[in-house]
C-alpha cells in the first residue's frame, strides 16, 4: 500500500484532473497541498464536464474525504460557487467529506484588486490571472495573512482586517490612484463565508496523522506544473508557491516519509499559458492543429494555450526535482494527425550544447532546440485501452520518451474520458 503524490512536470495544464479522478477511486483521502483558484482541473464523466479550481477532484467519488490543505490560498467566493455547482450535479451529498484546514490562508478582496492593479501597471507582464494569488502568498510570507481559523472569530477577523486595510488602502490610493476597499463591504461579504468555514474547518493535520496510522490510502494533488515553481521555474514567469513534490509535506502537514510514490503528469507534447519562455513553441499551423485537436484553452481563464513539441530537457529536470517514480503521459491521441513528430533532446545556446535548462531566464530566449524526428502513427488512439494494441510508432514514441527522461511510463491517456486510459503501473500498488 502506498500514499501517492501527483505533480505536473511541465508548465501546468498537463491533465492532472483526469488522473487524480481515476486514482481517487482507489484512495480514502485526497489532499490539495498548494496553489489557488488560478488552477483548474477538468474531469469528463460521460456527457458531464466538471471543472474544479479549489476542491480536490476526488469529491466526485462518494467514499472519499477531500482536504484543502494549509499550503493553499483559498478564495471563499470560488469555493462557494464550486460547492453549489457540485450539489447541482448531484455530488457532495455528505458535506463532512470536504474539510478545509484552519491554517489555510484566505484570499481577500484587496488581494484581487492589488493583483489586477499591479499587472495593469507593469511594463513587463507576468501573465497573472488576477485572482489575488500572489498578494495572498505575499501576506502569508510577511505574517500579515488572514487564515480560515482567523475568520471564525468575528473580533479577531475585524482586527486583522483593519490592520491590513490600513496598509493596503494606502497603497491603492496613493500609489495606484484607485478607490479603496471598504471595511464594511468586506465584513458584510464574510458573514456568509464564515458560515461556510464553520461547516468545513478542521484540524486536517491531526486527521491525516490518524489516517496514516490506520494505513489509509492518501492522494496528494498539486496545481500548476514544475516550471511554474517559484524557486525552480522560469522565474519571474512563475506562480507564487512551490509546485514541486517537496511542498507536499509543508502544504498538507504530513512528514516527507508519508509519501511513497510520486506520479509525474505530462502531455505527449508541451503547452504553456501566459507569458514566459517556451523553447519548443510552434508558431505555425502545427501549433494551431495541436491547440484545435487538444482543445487547448485554460480551464480557469479560457486563454488559448501556446503549443509545442515535447521537451525532454525540461521533463528530465522535473524527474530529478520531484523524485518522480513514474510518468503519466497525457493526450497521446492529439498527435494522431501528425505525419512527423519531434522531441527536443537538447538545447543549443550560442555555440554550446546543453542537456540541462539554464538558470537565467534570458538564456531561455536564446535556446535553439535540438530535435529528434520520429514517424507518426496516423491511427486514432481513442478506444485503445491496452499498450499492446497501440500502433508500433506510438509505442516507439513512448519508449523513446522513457529513455530520454530516465523513468518508465505508468499511465497513458488516449482521450479525455475516464475509460480512455492505459494502466501500466498502478501507483497505489
Amino acid at each position: 500500500m502506498a500514499n501517492v503524490g501527483v505533480v505536473g512536470v511541465q508548465w501546468g495544464d498537463e491533465g492532472k484532473g483526469k488522473i487524480i479522478d481515476y486514482l481517487s477511486s482507489q484512495a480514502d483521502i485526497i489532499v490539495r497541498f498548494q496553489g489557488g483558484a488560478n488552477a483548474g482541473h477538468t474531469i469528463v464523466i460521460g456527457d458531464k464536464r466538471v471543472i474544479l479550481h479549489l476542491i480536490p477532484s476526488g469529491i466526485l467519488h462518494d467514499n472519499t474525504y477531500c482536504i484543502i490543505g494549509s499550503g493553499v490560498v483559498m478564495d471563499p467566493e470560488v469555493l462557494e460557487k464550486e460547492i453549489q455547482e457540485l450539489r447541482t450535479l448531484g455530488y457532495l451529498k455528505d458535506e463532512k467529506r470536504l474539510m478545509i484546514s484552519g491554517l489555510t490562508h484566505v484570499i481577500m478582496p484587496y488581494h484581487k484588486k492589488l493583483d489586477a492593479l499591479k499587472e495593469a501597471r507593469a511594463t513587463k507582464k507576468i501573465g497573472t490571472t488576477g485572482r489575488g494569488i500572489g498578494p495572498a502568498y505575499e501576506d502569508r510570507a510577511s505574517r500579515m495573512g488572514i487564515r480560515v481559523i482567523d475568520c471564525i472569530d468575528k473580533k479577531v477577523f475585524r482586527e486583522k482586517l483593519k490592520a491590513n486595510l490600513d496598509i493596503k488602502n494606502f497603497l491603492i490610493r496613493r500609489y495606484y490612484k484607485d478607490e479603496p476597499v471598504m471595511m464594511r463591504d468586506v465584513l458584510k461579504r464574510f458573514e456568509s463565508h464564515r458560515k461556510l468555514f464553520k461547516k468545513h474547518v478542521a484540524d486536517s493535520t491531526s486527521f491525516l496523522h490518524k489516517a496514516i496510522a490506520k494505513k489509509k490510502k492518501i492522494l496528494f494533488e498539486g496545481a500548476q506544473g514544475t516550471f511554474l515553481d517559484v524557486d525552480h521555474g522560469t522565474y519571474p514567469f512563475v506562480t507564487s508557491s512551490n509546485t514541486i513534490a517537496g511542498n507536499i509535506s509543508p502544504g498538507s502537514g504530513v512528514p516527507p516519509s508519508a509519501v511513497n510514490y510520486i506520479l509525474g503528469i505530462c502531455k505527449a507534447y508541451t503547452t504553456r499559458v501566459g507569458e514566459g519562455p517556451f523553447p519548443t513553441e510552434l508558431h505555425g499551423p502545427e501549433g494551431e492543429l495541436m491547440r484545435k485537436i487538444g482543445d487547448e484553452y485554460g480551464a480557469t481563464t479560457g486563454r488559448p494555450r501556446r503549443c509545442g513539441w515535447f521537451d525532454a530537457v525540461l521533463v528530465r529536470r522535473s524527474v530529478k526535482l520531484n523524485g518522480i517514480s513514474g510518468l503519466s503521459l497525457m493526450k497521446l491521441d492529439v498527435l494522431d494527425a501528425f505525419e512527423k513528430i519531434k522531441i527536443c533532446t537538447g538545447y543549443k545556446i550560442g555555440k554550446r550544447l546543453h542537456n540541462e535548462p539554464p538558470m537565467a531566464v534570458e538564456d531561455f530566449y536564446r535556446i535553439e532546440p535540438q530535435y529528434e524526428e520520429m514517424e507518426g502513427w496516423n491511427t486514432p488512439l481513442k478506444d485503445v485501452k491496452k499498450f499492446d494494441d497501440l500502433p508500433e510508432n506510438a509505442k516507439k514514441y513512448i519508449r523513446r520518451i522513457e529513455e530520454l527522461v530516465g523513468i518508465p511510463a505508468a499511465i497513458i491517456s488516449t482521450g479525455p474520458d475516464r475509460d480512455s486510459t492505459i494502466i501500466l503501473k498502478n501507483p497505489f500498488e
